[in-house]
C-alpha cells in the first residue's frame, strides 16, 4: 500500500493511493484510523483491515467514485508528526569519499557498528516549499536518503527480528546547512542547528508487501532486508546525484538494533539511512575540487527546485524558500 498524509477540511487526514487517486480510510472501512499516528499505533489491527479494502478497490469490487486525484491534494509528509526522529550513516561510499575528499583515512569503526543522530522531529516537512533563515544558505545542501517509520513498540530488539517493526520506506531529504554545522561540530558536539531546521519526508509512505519484488539479500555479513531502488536527484532539472538503496551496507534492521538497545522504540519513530553515495553538495564539491582545484562548488539557492526520486517510493518535490529576515545567528558569534 501507499499511504498518504494531506490536508481537508483543514484537518490532516490520512487515506491510499491507488491508480492516481487518494481514497480516505473510511472508504476503506469506516473504523480505520483517519491519522497516521493513530493508524500506526494501532498498526497489527488496521492495516490488515486496510489491506483487504486496497485490494477490493483494485479489483473493483468497492466504489472508486470516492477518489480524489492526488495531484489536487495538499500532501503533509507521510508521518507529519514523527515520535522522534533519526538519521544514520549506512552507506560506506559516501563515508569513505568524504573522508577522501578530505584527505583522511575511511575510519575502520564505521564496519564495526552502525551510528545515529537525533535530528528535530518537530521540523518536518512534505512536498512543496521549505523555508530557510538567511544563514541555511550559507552552504546549503540536500541529503538523498530513504527512511523508514517504526510500526510497534519494542525494546532490545535482534536485527534477525527487526524488519517486523518496519511500517514502510519514504525517501528523505536531510537538508544541511553546512557552514553552521561544521563550525559547531569543531567542539564536537553535534550536528545540531546545521540539521534541525527541516527534515523532508514523502511524497507517501511504501508499505513493505509492496516492496517485496525488489528485496535483495543484504551486503555479506550483515542482516536484514534490503531492497534495489534507484535514487535519483534533481535540482532545477538537472541530475546532481545517482544511487541506490541496496548499496546501504549497515540495513535498517542492524540500524534499529543498535537504536533499540536499552531503550524503547515506538510506534511513529522515524529513521533515516543516511545518505547515498554523491547524494550530497558537501561530496560530490569535495570530489570535484579534488580532481579540478578549479571547480565550482555548488550550494541551494532560494528558488531552487529540489526533485528526489526513488523506485517504487515516488517523486518528492521542493522548492527552496528564503525567509523575509535578515536575521542572523552568525552575526552573533562572538570574534576572539
Amino acid at each position: 500500500m501507499k499511504l498518504v498524509s494531506y490536508i481537508k477540511d483543514s484537518h490532516e487526514n490520512l487515506g491510499v493511493l491507488v491508480n492516481g487517486l487518494v481514497y480516505g480510510m473510511e472508504v476503506l472501512h469506516p473504523d480505520l484510523p483517519n491519522n497516521m499516528n493513530m493508524f500506526l499505533n494501532y498498526w497489527e489491527d488496521s492495516f490488515p483491515i486496510a489491506q483487504a479494502g486496497e485490494l477490493m478497490l483494485r479489483e473493483g469490487s468497492r466504489s472508486s467514485s470516492r477518489g480524489i486525484p492526488v495531484e489536487e491534494l495538499q500532501l503533509l509528509a507521510p508521518v507529519p508528526y514523527p515520535s522522534s526522529c533519526r538519521d544514520g550513516y549506512a552507506f560506506r561510499q559516501h563515508v569513505a569519499a568524504a573522508r577522501r575528499n578530505r584527505k583522511v583515512e575511511m575510519i575502520p569503526e564505521f564496519d564495526q557498528y552502525p551510528i545515529f543522530y537525533f535530528t528535530n522531529h518537530h521540523a518536518i516537512n512534505g512536498p512543496g516549499p521549505v523555508q530557510c533563515m538567511p544563514d541555511h544558505f550559507e552552504k546549503l545542501d540536500f541529503e538523498l536518503e530513504a527512511a523508514i517509520v517504526v510500526s510497534k513498540h519494542g525494546r532490545n530488539i535482534r536485527a534477525e527480528e527487526a524488519d517486523e517493526y518496519i511500517g514502510g520506506l519514504m525517501i528523505m531529504n536531510d537538508l544541511s546547512a553546512r557552514r553552521l554545522q561544521m563550525e559547531e561540530m569543531l567542539l564536537n558536539l553535534g550536528p545540531a542547528k546545521g540539521k534541525d531546521f527541516s527534515t523532508v519526508l514523502g511524497p507517501w509512505l511504501v508499505t513493505l508487501d509492496e516492496l517485496a519484488q525488489f528485496e535483495v539479500p543484504a551486503k555479506e555479513n550483515h542482516v536484514g532486508k534490503n531492497w534495489n531502488l534507484r535514487m535519483t536527484c534533481f535540482v532545477n532539472g538537472v541530475q546532481v546525484s545517482e544511487g541506490n538503496l541496496k548499496d546501504m551496507d549497515w540495513t535498517f534492521a542492524e540500524i534499529i538494533e543498535r537504536v533499540s538497545y536499552g531503550v524503547d522504540i515506538y510506534p511513529g519513530d522515524v529513521i533515516g539511512s543516511g545518505t547515498v553515495g554523491t547524494g550530497c553538495f558537501l561530496e560530490l564539491n569535495g570530489t570535484g575540487k579534488l580532481n579540478n582545484p578549479d571547480y565550482q562548488e555548488q550550494w541551494l539557492q532560494h528558488g531552487d527546485d529540489v526533485v528526489m526520486e526513488i523506485d517504487a517510493l515516488g517523486r518528492l518535490e521542493n522548492k527552496i524558500v528564503k525567509e523575509e529576515t535578515d536575521w542572523s545567528i552568525l552575526g552573533r558569534k562572538k570574534m576572539l
